[in-house]
């Protein structure tokens, strides 16, 4: 009876240990049914959609900027067009979300926007698509007061384009360009002597000698000049002069432009000038030059200058052509 007694109470720890182990042999071979169950049905998924994308075609988009325009830049305000080429290897029109873009010049923000819904990009195609920017200058400076008129600052544009693509769904394809452009800032112009050809209360034929100073940090090759010059307050006229002429960054240029009016137009002002005295002047106009930044039309103005009237045998005394 004893015997049978330590038989049994032997014996159950391993009767109660095999089924623990049973227990946990069967848990783990769920966890692994449950486990490869899953795995298989995302390798099916994925076997799906590879199939589905080799035989239907279905592909991600690809974008490039392939170039910046500025179609128009004064002193006010720079037009950017930025040119992105995007490809559509797909068989179906896939349409274009949103564009994000953004430029900054050394860290700092100059403009940013959206462009939403900003089209749809053809099957199995490739087009370019374009972005406008506008840059206002007086918005930049009073932001960035260390960017100064005449310079020229570093930029780099940031472009997400924003597509949904069937199987692969809503993709970003993000792009960066990077360049310079100008912060212009208008010429000094100054008319350091008013020149006779031919003299006569009528009618004077004379030759405007002027100072083109450049206060900009790139060359400006001057193509088209038109003015209007008034003397003691009255105008004698203006012009449009096509010439080319290059005036370097930081540079000077001086040059000649013909003019003809009536000095018995300009009153008791006529006898001071006449007697060698100085007379004051204005001029106002625009100039047009080409620039490494693309074509520019430049206001130039002068008021409250002096300058004296010469005759041509005066040509040696330009010491003494300004007061």
């Amino acid at each position: 009876m004893c015997c049978y007694q330590g038989m049994a109470s032997s014996h159950k720890p391993e009767i109660v240990e095999r089924d623990v182990k049973e227990k946990d042999d069967k848990e783990d071979n769920k966890d692994e049914e449950k486990g490869g169950f899953i795995e298989k049905v995302k390798d099916f998924i994925q076997d799906i959609g590879e199939k589905i994308e080799e035989t239907i075609g279905f592909g991600k988009p690809t974008a490039d900027v392939t170039g910046i325009h500025i179609p128009c830049i004064n002193l006010e305000k720079a037009d950017i067009v930025i040119d992105v080429l995007v490809k559509n290897p797909n068989p179906i029109p896939i349409p274009l979300i949103d564009i994000n873009y953004l430029i900054e010049s050394d860290g700092r923000k100059l403009i940013s926007g959206l462009i939403p819904d900003a089209g749809t990009l053809h099957a199995h195609g490739s087009e370019t698509v374009k972005i406008p920017v506008t840059l206002i200058y007086d918005d930049i400076k009073s932001t960035h007061e260390s960017i100064k008129p005449g310079s020229i600052i570093p930029y780099r544009i940031k472009v997400d384009l924003i597509v949904d693509v069937p199987i692969f769904g809503r993709l970003t394809l993000p792009l960066e360009k990077t360049g310079e452009i100008p912060i212009p800032y208008k010429p000094d112009i100054d008319i350091e002597k008013i020149q006779f050809q031919r003299f006569s209360f009528e009618e004077t034929v004379a030759v405007l000698h002027l100072k083109l100073e450049n206060k900009n940090d790139f060359d400006l090759d001057l193509k088209e000049l038109d003015y209007e010059v008034w003397l003691s307050n009255v105008s004698i006229g203006g012009a449009e002069l096509s010439d080319s002429t290059k005036i370097e960054k930081s540079g000077i240029s001086n040059f000649e432009i013909p003019i003809t009016f009536r000095p018995k137009d300009l009153g008791s002002s006529l006898w001071g000038m006449i007697r060698g005295k100085g007379t004051g002047y204005t001029m106002k106009g625009n100039i047009h030059v080409d620039t490494p930044f693309g074509a520019m039309k430049l206001p130039i103005s002068k008021e409250g200058g002096t300058t004296r009237l010469k005759k041509n045998k005066e040509d040696g005394d330009d010491d003494e052509d300004e007061d």
